[in-house]
């Protein structure tokens, strides 16, 4: 799930490959403009220099795989003439203002760009600062004013994003004040600093800046040491058991599903800041599933290959703990796989899972989010090919994918950092966790594909391991979280699945983003949850009616999740089974597998 709000994505086209001039577009019509639009791009993509050679319509599909250029000329040819002559003027009157020193143009107090005095004291940083954010506020205007359908909106926003934050004069050496002073006061080895950065991250991280010390912090040592033990290993995941810390224990144990494209420690950093640890504390059995970093030789594992190990890992869990059921915590695409896992259980009236929850999770893709803007055939076409060929999503491109949604915080902050200022990076540990991602096998990719176009699993129309799918079967209770500035899976697209699921469901609204939602230990002044009494259709008139209170999901989530987890009973004297022996301590082989 950004510290980079880094998660699963369904939908991680690579940059290596190229889109087709013959695929359509989602939301595109047969209109004039429409057509007109795939005209210019067609035009673009076929532009020869010299005898066969389409070499702009190659450098294009080359660097523009995510289909920008498209969603820009789409939007170009959608804007009401009107639009175009009035943001002009506007940006002439508030140019002329700059100039005569009468603008009261000023950047977000949050804005890391502009923190330095000399923008605000400084007669000509001052107005190269309003410059730039008057004229930059124009693709954005001409995108909003565009009458296109959601999605290729939504690219084109990121497209003028990535413009503007591109061009930013804080990005160059000599237009930033801080950079300029750095090299000052440091005699110039601030500047030969950033130099090396800039060639170590050509040679290791594929130009971009590097985010954390990838050493700074070691899986077992510093984040992932809550004590416990691997009780049970098969070939797509590993399940393991955490020590009680206290005397008396819930009956029904919790297992956590974390996405495949991440490593679960992320909710077991130091600890202070350990979902697992917090859970523990409040009388919860905890056990997390762990998986295993596939290559190319597992591109076969698919969902039916995932929800049949997370059963089995279920089972086992029951089995440990003496009961015959679990109950779930899911997040993001781990979400989706418990989805599928509950909606097969449902149809065989299986009662496995007692209770479930859904953190920063889509099931609902017909949901306007910012990764819905992928949806279109073409995007969807690459990543298909991409998957096949390769068998496995790299690890990379899925993290420069999530980097380009958020380009100011994710990618120039610390090309600021490094490479202007010369600075090395950050010792922090939810850094040092998202530079240690997971590949996604070819199998899984393409049923994430699948679902994500489609919406399969919101419309009942998928299939998991022969069984039909519908998750309006579900009838256990529902914990649902959402986070208000998550960019990634956006909160009123997680509000629609208590729409999805039958039982009874409740909606809890985090502060934060993504990742910063989830590790959200309680006792942080700066968070607080909304909760409400009773859902509506409509999210924002639950908003309306919730209540909001300082402090962490986890806090009302342990309460409502206790509630649901049997009588008290003492704690096991020793972790597993006779049948399931512990294998070895945590955090296990798997996390640690490159």
């Amino acid at each position: 799930m950004s510290s980079h709000s880094i998660d699963v994505n369904p939908l991680c086209p690579p940059r290596d490959v190229w889109f087709t001039e013959s695929q359509s577009v989602v939301g595109s019509s047969s209109s004039g403009q429409d057509v007109g639009a795939r005209r210019v791009v067609s035009r673009i993509a076929s532009t020869k220099v010299g005898p066969g050679t389409a070499l702009v319509g190659r450098v294009l599909r080359k660097v523009d795989p995510l289909g920008l250029v498209d969603a820009a000329v789409r939007v170009g040819v959608r804007i009401p003439v009107r639009e175009l002559p009035r943001t002009a003027a506007t940006l002439g009157t508030d140019l002329a203002k700059i100039t005569i020193g009468k603008s009261t143009i000023a950047p977000e107090p949050k804005d890391w760009r502009f923190a330095h005095r000399a923008w605000k004291d400084n007669f000509a940083f001052r107005r190269l600062g309003q410059t730039y954010l008057a004229w930059s506020q124009v693709p954005l205007t001409l995108v909003e004013a565009s009458s296109v359908d959601w999605r290729t909106k939504e690219r084109a926003r990121l497209a003028a994003n990535l413009l503007t934050s591109a061009l930013a004069p804080t990005n160059a050496l000599f237009l930033n004040p801080e950079a300029l002073s750095r090299a000052f006061d440091t005699g110039g080895r601030s500047v030969l600093a950033g130099a090396t950065n800039i060639g170590h991250d050509i040679r290791t991280h594929k130009g971009l800046p590097r985010t954390a010390d990838p050493h700074a912090h070691q899986v077992g040592r510093d984040v992932g040491v809550t004590p416990g033990s691997v009780v049970f290993r098969n070939e797509v995941c590993e399940l393991l058991q955490y020590q009680p810390s206290t005397d008396v224990v819930r009956t029904t144990p919790v297992v956590l599903v974390p996405p495949q494209i991440n490593k679960y420690y992320f909710m077991d950093m130091a600890p202070g800041r350990s979902l697992i640890e917090y859970s523990l504390s409040q009388g919860l059995q905890m056990f997390v599933i762990s998986w295993r970093n596939p290559t190319a030789e597992h591109r076969h594992w698919d969902l039916d290959t995932y929800v049949a190990g997370v059963e089995e890992a279920m089972r086992a869990a029951a089995l440990i703990a003496g009961t015959e059921q679990v109950n779930t915590i899911s997040l993001c695409a781990g979400g989706i796989t418990t989805a599928a896992l509950l909606g097969r259980l449902a149809t065989l009236g299986d009662p496995l899972i007692n209770c479930a929850t859904f953190a920063v999770t889509l099931l609902d893709f017909s949901v306007p989010t910012m990764i819905g803007m992928f949806g279109s055939p073409t995007i969807v076409s690459n990543a298909r090919a991409a998957a096949q060929r390769r068998g496995v999503l790299p690890a990379h491109e899925s993290e420069a994918i999530f980097c380009l949604l958020r380009p100011n915080d994710l990618i120039w902050n610390y090309w600021v950092r490094s490479n202007l200022l010369g600075e090395q990076p950050p010792a922090f540990d939810v850094l040092s966790w998202n530079a240690d991602p997971t590949r996604l096998p070819a199998g899984l990719h393409l049923d994430f594909l699948d679902i994500f176009e489609h919406n399969t699993l919101a419309k009942g129309k998928r299939t998991v391991l022969g069984t039909q799918v519908d998750l309006g079967k579900v009838s256990c209770d529902t914990f649902v979280v959402g986070a208000r500035n998550d960019h990634l899976t956006a909160w009123k697209a997680c509000y629609a699945t208590t729409g999805l699921l039958g039982g009874d469901s409740q909606f809890a609204l985090s502060t934060s983003g993504h990742i910063q939602s989830l590790v959200n230990p309680p006792g942080n002044p700066k968070m607080s949850v909304s909760l409400g009494p009773a859902l509506e259709s409509d999210p924002e008139r639950w908003l309306t009616g919730a209540e909001t209170i300082p402090g962490s999901w986890w806090e009302p989530w342990a309460r409502w999740e206790s509630a649901r987890s049997g009588d008290l009973r003492p704690a096991p004297a020793r972790l597993g089974h006779p049948c399931h022996p512990v294998l070895y301590a945590a955090p296990g082989e798997y996390v640690l597998a490159p």
